[in-house]
């Protein structure tokens, strides 16, 4: 009777152990450690995921990491993407579904030294813009295809320049714009010493020509296990609470993305000035994409001139199925 009490105990720890067991969740980021992926950060630090049952790892992005290429390979189960990166994927064959999207708004902008004399986009021929490709470059294109100006630097059009992740074509004076994050290469220009009243910007929000960034990602197979819905639908919950508290505490957010940054390469006075320029990114939204800015999306990676970034509409996407399972509205 001891051995089968005894035999019965230790039955009813392992299962225990079993249902306690947090589920592994592997998040793969678009770019290196900053405030730029500060919610997921936060929820980690503050015990969001633990609460979820979640064991996340979070993997920071860089210059050589595609974050399609990753889960590709299996190295994420869920990955920060731009969704006009997601959608090119998609078309060539990566099932890549958009199942959140904390980004509400673009941080996309051209910043301008006013002393190229540029003061309106109708200014810009005869200039040398930098624009980042890989991608990136895409609503720069269409917002060309608009505005009706050729990018072949002609004497009518514009010279792009390939800008690399950084801004020192401004700062050089190789180009009269540059591609910049508000929340990001904007402020590297001002903390190298150029003054605000020195520049003229131009976001894509505001010339109608935005795209989707920083959504949720996962390979499209997946969704049809229940299991691996609820997984996502935990971690999406557990995500936002960690944006919603990074936005209303930006300094702790900042130190607790310092804390998780190894290179040892991001400064406090940065991170704060980034997390307060994402705060108006994320505002307004729970992490449910909108159909209406998926669409305008679309519209715009259709219209990027004579090398369109997609080809035809996609189909099947993105989904709710997630944040609806994570009550998400």
């Amino acid at each position: 009777m001891k051995k089968l009490i005894a035999g019965l105990s230790v039955s009813l720890g392992l299962m225990a152990g079993a249902a306690q067991a947090n589920e592994d969740v592997t998040l793969q980021l678009k770019w290196v450690t900053q405030a730029q992926f500060a919610g997921y950060y936060v929820a980690l630090d503050k015990g969001y995921y633990k609460d979820a049952g979640l064991n996340v790892t979070i993997k920071p992005g860089g210059p050589d990491i595609g974050p399609e290429q990753v889960i590709a390979g299996g190295g994420a189960d869920v990955i920060v993407d731009w969704m006009p990166a997601a959608l090119a994927a998609r078309e060539k064959g990566l099932p890549l579904v958009n199942i959140a999207q904390p980004y509400k708004k673009s941080g996309m902008m051209l910043t301008c030294l006013k002393e190229s004399g540029i003061k309106t986009p109708k200014d810009f021929p005869g200039h040398t813009l930098g624009v980042w490709f890989f991608g990136n470059e895409y609503p720069f294109l269409s917002w060309m295809a608009h505005l009706g100006i050729p990018t072949d630097g002609g004497p009518n059009g514009v010279t792009v320049l390939k800008q690399g992740f950084n801004v020192d074509p401004l700062l050089q004076k190789q180009a009269a714009c540059i591609s910049t994050m508000t929340y990001n290469e904007y402020l590297q220009v001002l903390e190298a010493g150029i003054k605000p009243d020195q520049l003229i910007t131009f976001k894509y929000e505001d010339e109608g020509v935005a795209t989707l960034e920083d959504g949720l990602y996962v390979m499209e197979d997946k969704l049809k296990d229940p299991a691996f819905v609820d997984t996502m639908a935990k971690f999406v919950k557990a995500s936002m609470e960690g944006w919603k508290y990074a936005d209303a505490h930006p300094e702790e957010a900042a130190q607790i993305v310092l804390d998780n940054d190894e290179t040892g390469a991001q400064t406090m006075e940065h991170q704060v000035g980034m997390m307060k320029e994402v705060a108006k990114l994320t505002e307004g939204t729970d992490g449910v994409l909108d159909p209406a800015d998926y669409e305008r999306t679309v519209k715009v990676l259709l219209e990027g001139g004579s090398d369109p970034v997609i080809t035809k509409k996609p189909e099947g996407a993105w989904t709710h199925a997630v944040t609806d399972k994570a009550g998400l509205k």
